[in-house]
């Protein structure tokens, strides 16, 4: 497949665009922009509600090209990605991803703090979780062109479930780990070489 033309990225559940992981892929995408690739970055802020963010991703994305679009998300970020690949025939990356988000974050409604700024605040709202129930993209249609790490450590989400959910991606299976993928770095250049690079440099 030819390496993309238009990167989305995803993040999780409270957090943001200022994510490692987020900070990480970016920094990777602008140096292969430096060294001659012609590449559409984007990793926006997602609003809480689940219907106002997919709304808001398909308008962005709306005349992205489908065979040279990737979606990455992480979590929550990784479902949302998930729904999308399925809905616009693109491939999607995902690490740690929420695959029953509408049954884990009914125990988060009520005020959240945003991870990277505890001073913000915002409200998850019951209707959210009607809202996730109604975006359920699986069984994947086309697994295949999917890629996908999972970590037997994630202390959020249960492995074995998120395995289930993707049978027939290329799958990354860390025997540790975490639910963050601290150790991201490590497998930041597999990633990079399924979207279709070499890892970049890191000078």
């Amino acid at each position: 497949m030819p390496a993309p033309t238009h990167l989305l990225y995803l993040h999780g559940f409270r957090s943001s665009p200022r994510s490692t992981k987020a900070q990480m892929l970016e920094a990777a995408v602008r140096r292969l922009q430096e060294q001659g690739e012609n590449i559409v970055w984007c990793s926006p802020q997602l609003p809480p509600s689940p219907a106002q963010a997919l709304a808001e991703l398909r308008a962005l994305t709306a005349h992205w090209p489908a065979h040279t679009s990737v979606v990455i998300g992480s979590s929550l970020g990784g479902f949302y990605a998930t729904v999308l690949a399925q809905e616009k025939g693109w491939r999607s990356a995902v690490i740690n991803p929420a695959v029953q988000p509408a049954r884990d974050l009914a125990r988060h409604i009520g005020e959240q703090t945003a991870f990277h700024d505890p001073g913000e605040r915002f409200f998850f709202r019951p209707e959210f979780i009607a809202e996730l129930e109604a975006l359920n993209p699986y069984p994947i249609a086309h697994p295949q062109r999917q890629w996908a790490l999972i970590a037997q450590g994630d202390e959020v989400l249960d492995w074995r479930e998120m395995l289930s959910h993707h049978q027939g991606a290329q799958v990354t299976l860390l025997e540790g780990s975490d639910h963050a993928v601290s150790d991201f770095d490590a497998h930041l250049p597999g990633l990079m070489r399924w979207l279709g690079w070499d890892a970049p440099s890191s000078g």
